[in-house]
């Protein structure tokens, strides 16, 4: 285990590397040249000169690769006219735009980001593995047939058009919940996850039918096996069957996929957080974005990789706990 655990951590470091090196040459070698854009129109040769030397653009492509890795490992120092100014590691930069450093622009806006993935990842996999339990216990069933309809128009219905349903539902029509506002889980608990249930449910409408697609045939494939047969056979009752044994192999690939989504969503939920004015990491790249505020979008795609690979490398991890028949090397 610790073998591979070292192994992991090593091809992690290695990919995370990799992805560092491309996102800092397609956006800082670019032919479009940064400290253009953080001058601005109308400014001078000599201000533009004094803004590439206090990013360190002056410097041949490879030193300025080098200060990056510096800066994420051991932290950086910046000139600031006569002063220098230090940014602690992990130092991505400053942002052009707030001239805030983005290592806690990224921290202030992760919680709203972790709280919208959690939420909506707990919630896509309590719907998914019930309508797929069901389905799959009742094949050829109209429950079947109504589940599976459910799951197709999940995969159908884009994201954006089920959240503005959902708002002009129930906060136009009913007003039965507010607009979605952010309100942080240790300041009031209720008012949380009362703002965050509409995006949830925007956002757990595709995952669920996913999830409700796999359990559904993980469940039948499970419930046709001989050890199933067997099991029948020896008089063992079929809720002990289906819960110990139909569910429990239905659920390993659950398990596996659950942890990346969770990457995948609390990294990539940008369409969700704009929609809803949720003021998280989705929200900020699109800012940055339109700002062209480079030190901020290469943040939060090095952010991004880092889910990622930390996604897969946990999904490997619980595939190896609950499935005795994989083993770490």
């Amino acid at each position: 285990m610790i073998g591979y655990l070292a192994r992991r951590l090593g091809g992690a470091a290695l990919v995370l590397f990799g992805l560092s090196a491309i996102v800092y040459a397609l956006f800082y070698l670019a032919p479009q040249d940064p400290a253009v854009l953080t001058c601005g129109k109308g400014c001078t040769p000599e201000r533009l000169a004094d803004v590439r030397a206090a990013m360190g653009l002056d410097e041949p492509p490879l030193t300025q690769y080098a200060h990056f890795l510096q800066g994420l490992v051991a932290g950086r120092d910046y000139p600031a006219g006569p002063d220098v100014r230090h940014c602690p590691a992990p130092c991505l930069g400053y942002s052009f735009e707030t001239d805030q450093p983005v290592t806690a622009l990224l921290a202030d806006r992760l919680p709203v980001s972790a709280s919208l993935a959690i939420g909506a990842e707990v919630l896509s996999l309590t719907v998914g593995i019930g309508a797929g339990l069901l389905s799959g216990l009742r094949r050829w069933h109209i429950l079947d047939k109504l589940v599976n309809g459910l799951v197709l128009a999940g995969f159908a219905v884009p994201v954006f058009l089920v959240g503005i349903l959902l708002l002009l539902l129930f906060c136009v029509y009913l007003q039965w919940l507010p607009f979605p506002t952010y309100v942080p889980f240790t300041t009031d608990p209720l008012a949380w996850a009362q703002n965050l249930l509409l995006p949830w449910t925007a956002l757990a409408v595709i995952q669920a039918a996913t999830y409700a697609r796999l359990t559904r045939a993980g469940v039948q494939e499970t419930l046709a096996e001989d050890h199933v047969r067997t099991a029948r056979a020896y008089g063992f009752t079929e809720r002990r069957i289906v819960w110990r044994r139909a569910l429990r192999g239905a659920l390993v690939p659950l398990v596996t996929i659950t942890a990346i989504d969770l990457a995948a969503i609390m990294s990539s939920a940008v369409l969700t957080e704009t929609m809803f004015g949720l003021p998280g990491v989705g929200q900020l790249l699109v800012g940055a974005v339109n700002q062209i505020d480079l030190p901020v979008v290469v943040g939060v795609t090095l952010l991004t990789g880092c889910l990622v690979v930390a996604g897969n490398a946990v999904a490997d991890l619980l595939h190896a706990a609950i499935d005795p028949r994989v083993q770490l090397r």
